[in-house]
């Protein structure tokens, strides 16, 4: 497979004009070293998984970067967090932009002691795996539903041998990579629980029901969901608070990162098996709304995501914050859209005197549907044709 163009690259470009420092997250195998790799040509490469190089690096950092004044990339960062220090040093005497590109896998330690140590010199930024758009044209939408965005599924000639890698890939992160982040926590609880969350993706929080199945403490459960989530595996939606004299739901909803991995947790492992699942319907919103915010973050400045929830039932699937705009939007698995389905966004807009909201939904015709609410094709949607932030109605 030839080299993926990323959507990240424009705001790469940005940052390297900006910060001294980048520091580019994501989970194992969604490609940060290809994308570093194919953008920086200009940079010289390093790799702390390689013993030569760990070896360079290591032994005496100063003297390194002194002898190698940039512009430089060194991937697998996670591996050395002493270098922060003396990375802070070395750019506070000489704040050259983009002079540095650090490559992590993600761990919630990495990013505070990166975040901390380097205030001000820092952009951060996060990979996600592929999108639908980049993707298109090889490769459609369903078939990025059913297998999930990791790059190396697409390598592979048949269904059979990206069930067998994804199934590896759980494996793998659970019993070899969680712990080389640090995580101290037995295997088999790690993956009891993300195989029981399958059954509640994309619902509310729900730590005592899962403590209960899980027969573990309510401390116990929440530790590993911080762990899975710190890897980029798992999300959490928090609810958006607003005084409106309304009773709102305060858990937040919790959202596989990659529908490819929430597809093999559940051992549903082709399109006959995805078209039955009961999980369907929080499945399709999963890759909606997973690829909404991946482009969120590449298009637009510092975005927040939230979704809205009445104790009544009144809700809103996401509301994309930037700007000083909210942005609300609903996802229906389905063909067809109408005002039946605006209620939720017609309160929320009124609560939040919020101007426009938008349904994205299976159906093939952009339309008007309510009073300041479009139905928008899911088709055009993913292609990356048409982002709600840009439509003007």
């Amino acid at each position: 497979m030839n080299y993926v163009p990323r959507a990240l690259a424009h705001r790469l470009r940005t940052f390297l004009a900006t910060f001294p420092v980048i520091l580019i997250v994501g989970p194992r195998q969604v490609g940060k070293s290809t994308f570093v790799r194919h953008e920086l040509g200009g940079h010289a490469h390093y790799d702390l998984e390689r013993p030569a190089d760990a070896a360079l690096i290591t032994a005496d950092p100063e003297l390194f970067f002194r002898d190698h004044p940039g512009p430089i990339c060194i991937d697998e960062v996670q591996r050395a967090p002493d270098l922060f220090p003396v990375i802070r040093y070395v750019v506070d005497q000489q704040r050259t932009p983009g002079r540095l590109v650090l490559l992590g896998s993600a761990a919630p330690p990495l990013l505070r002691v990166a975040a901390e140590t380097l205030t001000g010199r820092l952009g951060i930024l996060e990979l996600s795996g592929f999108s639908t758009a980049e993707l298109a044209p090889r490769n459609s939408w369903p078939e990025r539903w059913l297998w999930g965005g990791l790059p190396p599924i697409y390598e592979l000639p048949h269904d059979e041998a990206r069930s067998l890698w994804l199934s590896s890939y759980v494996t793998t992160l659970i019993e070899r990579d969680l712990p080389q982040l640090g995580v101290r926590v037995p295997a088999a609880r790690i993956r009891a629980l993300w195989t029981m969350l399958t059954h509640v993706n994309g619902g509310l929080l729900n730590l005592a029901a899962l403590s209960r199945s899980l027969q573990l403490n309510g401390a116990s459960v929440r530790h590993y969901l911080d762990i899975l989530e710190g890897a980029l595996m798992l999300t959490s939606l928090r609810p958006y608070f607003a005084n409106v004299g309304k009773r709102l739901t305060r858990s937040p909803k919790i959202y596989f990162r990659d529908t490819g991995i929430l597809h093999a947790l559940a051992n549903v492992d082709g399109s006959a098996m995805l078209d039955t699942w009961p999980g369907r319907g929080a499945s399709f919103e999963t890759l909606v709304l997973m690829e909404l915010m991946a482009a969120a973050r590449s298009q637009l400045p510092d975005p927040r995501f939230w979704f809205w929830r009445t104790q009544a039932g009144a809700e809103v699937d996401l509301l994309i914050e930037a700007g000083g705009e909210l942005l609300p939007l609903e996802v229906k698995h389905a063909s067809t859209a109408s005002r039946h389905d605006t209620s939720g966004l017609a309160q929320a807009m009124r609560d939040l005197n919020m101007t426009r909201g938008f349904v994205v939904y299976r159906g093939t015709e952009r339309r008007k549907i309510a009073a300041n609410i479009w139905a928008l094709p899911w088709d055009e949607v993913a292609s990356g044709s048409l982002w709600p932030w840009d439509f003007s109605g």
